[in-house]
């Protein structure tokens, strides 16, 4: 066979060959490898992330500075890297696409004041409040404000930031969760669409997402929540959703803004079992029948179904 070779090709013409071969062998290990390692940057979840700067600035090891375009390239790439991730050390280099709060932080005691930079606030969405952030029914607590849409309309990042949640739950329906710069997150939730997907950079203003009906919902609203360290803070503290701008171009966070932690933990509930009357849970629990009315938006003759929590506290 090798004689045949050469009487074909010559010598130097099988040389030739093989070496193509042995190259083109040695190629496809190489791109082999890389589309190993760049698939397995692609998951971030809780790495240790050495610094982070606030206002479209990223700290990296080497000290350069990454400005929020680059960071979107790469990000667009699928190239994750665990420097970029928003506001690291503040919380702790947990980064959960799963869970809404996963840092567990009491805040209600928190001793110092945080100063958070408004400056470039977005509106996520011009409309009509809806409802507020509270007690909503006497027993339910309403850790957002919602404002009134029409299915499709367009929903807008507040801040510059990186998306950490996109998902659909019971409650949320379609939503999102943006960890920002200037160290929040937000909650956008109802969406009949997300446009974004997990790890994307964004930018205040972009659109992330279209408004819905989807989960635990009554008719087309957003859902909107502003959180610190997954604690939710009252968004009128921070924000004029009558002008649809932020109160201050800073903020100062402080203890007071999560007083309503300590009226939670105090709240109690009484659960109604057959035979029950206002009359009697009243006597029962030493509440006035007016104050059960009041903290259960509820009227004297109101008729109570067996299961039903009541508030007394």
């Amino acid at each position: 066979m090798k004689k045949l070779e050469k009487i074909l090709f010559g010598v130097d013409s099988i040389l030739f060959i093989r070496k193509i071969i042995v190259m083109r062998f040695i190629v496809c290990v190489l791109l082999f490898f890389t589309s190993i390692c760049a698939y397995s940057q692609n998951f971030v979840f809780n790495l240790p992330i050495p610094v982070t700067m606030p206002e479209n600035n990223i700290s990296l090891e080497t000290d350069e500075t990454i400005g929020l375009d680059s960071l979107m390239n790469l990000t667009a790439l699928g190239i994750i890297d665990s420097t970029i991730i928003p506001a690291a050390a503040l919380y702790n280099y947990v980064w959960n696409n799963q869970l809404v709060n996963p840092y567990q932080r009491r805040l209600v005691d928190m001793p110092d004041t945080v100063r958070i930079d408004f400056l470039q606030y977005c509106h996520p969405n011009r409309n009509v409040v809806t409802s507020e952030f509270g007690f909503r029914r006497g027993w339910e607590f309403h850790y957002g404000i919602d404002t009134r849409l029409r299915i499709g309309d367009s929903i807008c990042s507040s801040f510059d930031g990186m998306v950490r949640i996109v998902q659909r739950g019971r409650n949320y329906g379609n939503y999102i969760v943006i960890r920002h710069f200037n160290g929040l997150e937000t909650v956008y939730a109802h969406l009949s669409r997300p446009l974004v997907r997990v790890n994307q950079v964004v930018r205040a203003g972009e659109v992330i997402g279209l408004g819905g009906n989807t989960g635990r919902s009554t008719g087309p609203h957003l859902h909107y929540e502003i959180r610190y360290l997954g604690q939710p803070i009252p968004p009128r503290d921070l924000i004029d959703f009558e002008n649809y701008a932020a109160i201050y171009r800073m903020i100062d966070l402080c203890a007071n803004q999560f007083a309503y932690v300590k009226e939670l933990e105090q709240v109690r509930y009484y659960v109604v079992r057959s035979g029950d009357t206002l009359s009697a849970i009243s006597r029962r629990l030493g509440v006035s029948i007016d104050r059960l009315c009041q903290l259960n938006n509820i009227r004297r003759n109101s008729i109570l179904r067996i299961g039903q929590r009541l508030r007394y506290t």
